[in-house]
């Protein structure tokens, strides 16, 4: 039976999607528009001055499917569902900024020929590191599929990577808590993976969980990185632990030896300032920067992914802007399909806030429609802050993920 909430809800929706498709839809949908024109070419060759791109890996690029190819992908049933109207929102504000058609025969093929495409602009040499996403797990170690968003396998992942060897890499992402964890982990190094992913908050994973220890030995042995989103989660859900999602939790990770590249410098949210006698919250970007300013041996990284988003505060763009001696240990990142998405990064705010020279917005603006990708790199070769900019040791990512031979 509808509840007058439910009724609600979708009269909710009906307005957000009856808004997407009617006139304000160039203001909130991508585009899709296809090869760049030549004038626009000048502002990509900016964007590449004094980059080498062999050496430009971006560091976080989500793989989505539904599954429909075969690939084992899933996306969690709420995303379809019209009685879900926000997590229907969320699907299709998603495959837009990928440039999925609803109609799309596969969506599994339709992601990744897009993303293939995107990444043919490029220079040759310049690579993109495809994030795999576990499940949600129980504390038992078993598989929560009601609390989880996405799910892209491993293998998939794998597959995926090896059909465009030339563009691709693959990141994977295994629960800790799974019976099978370490075999998993094995599995994952003998096949080539060059970092492992985690989301603490949305895959139910405490990172002090003394189980993880014999994981966090193997880790250290490799040097192969984990990239733990840290801060608060809004894309992702899942399980919604955002206590999980505390900076200083890495901490038990980088105590054991393992190579942590914390995303988007957890730039979003609060967390409890566990330091302190009696903890009380402070933003997690602050938390990252202490961890900054400690001495973990080069531990230690952040990727710089959505820092220019709507959602953040101007004094996140400017900090690592101005901090050039942490350039060498924050690394480039565009967290697609996300900057396909024209309302997460507003260039008038960002040239009202001194980030952006407001002559560079137009250009962007047009480039964004074309290829997201390029915009991201563009956008984060341009900001600027009282002078400072991104140097080049951002951009230059491979080596931070190339295991020695044999490892």
């Amino acid at each position: 039976m509808l509840t007058r909430r439910h009724l609600l809800c979708c009269g909710a929706a009906a307005g957000l999607f009856t808004s997407l498709a009617g006139p304000a839809r160039a203001g909130l949908l991508n585009q899709c528009r296809g090869s760049l024109p030549d004038a626009l070419r000048p502002l990509v060759e900016r964007a590449f001055d004094g980059i080498d791109p062999p050496q430009l890996w971006d560091v976080h690029t989500h793989l989505l499917g539904t599954g429909d190819s075969g690939s084992g992908c899933s996306v969690n049933a709420q995303l379809s569902q019209w009685w879900h109207p926000v997590e229907m929102l969320r699907k299709r504000l998603i495959l837009n900024a990928a440039c999925v058609p609803s109609d799309a025969p596969s969506v599994d093929r339709a992601y990744v020929e897009r993303l293939h495409a995107l990444a043919e602009d490029f220079p040759a040499g310049a690579r993109w590191m495809l994030f795999a996403f576990d499940q949600a797990c129980s504390e038992a170690g078993q598989p929560d599929a009601a609390r989880t968003t996405f799910h892209v396998p491993d293998a998939y992942a794998a597959r995926t990577a090896a059909a465009h060897p030339r563009r691709f890499a693959w990141v994977a992402s295994i629960h800790p808590y799974r019976p099978d964890a370490l075999a998993r982990l094995e599995a994952a190094i003998s096949g080539g993976a060059v970092a492992l992913k985690w989301l603490p908050s949305s895959m139910n994973i405490d990172l002090r969980d003394t189980r993880l220890r014999p994981f966090y030995e193997r880790l250290a042995a490799t040097r192969l990185p984990v990239i733990v989103h840290c801060g608060e989660e809004r894309a992702v859900p899942g399980a919604g632990r955002q206590e999980l999602g505390n900076p200083l939790l890495v901490r038990a990770a980088l105590e054991q030896g393992v190579r942590i590249v914390v995303a988007h410098c957890a730039s979003l949210g609060t967390a409890l300032d566990l330091d302190r006698g009696r903890p009380r919250p402070a933003s997690s970007f602050s938390l990252f920067a202490r961890l900054m300013d400690e001495d973990w041996g080069g531990r230690l990284l952040g990727d710089v992914s959505v820092v220019l988003q709507a959602n953040r505060g101007p004094d996140v763009a400017r900090m690592l802007l101005a901090r050039e001696d942490w350039h060498p240990r924050l690394l480039h990142g565009s967290d697609y399909p996300l900057p396909g998405i024209p309302a997460a990064i507003r260039l008038p705010a960002l040239v009202g806030a001194g980030l952006l020279e407001a002559t560079d917005a137009p250009a962007l603006e047009r480039l964004r429609e074309h290829n997201p990708l390029l915009f991201d790199l563009a956008l984060k070769r341009l900001a600027r802050w009282r002078g400072a900019a991104f140097t080049a040791p951002v951009f230059a990512t491979r080596p931070h993920f190339e295991r020695p031979s044999g490892a």
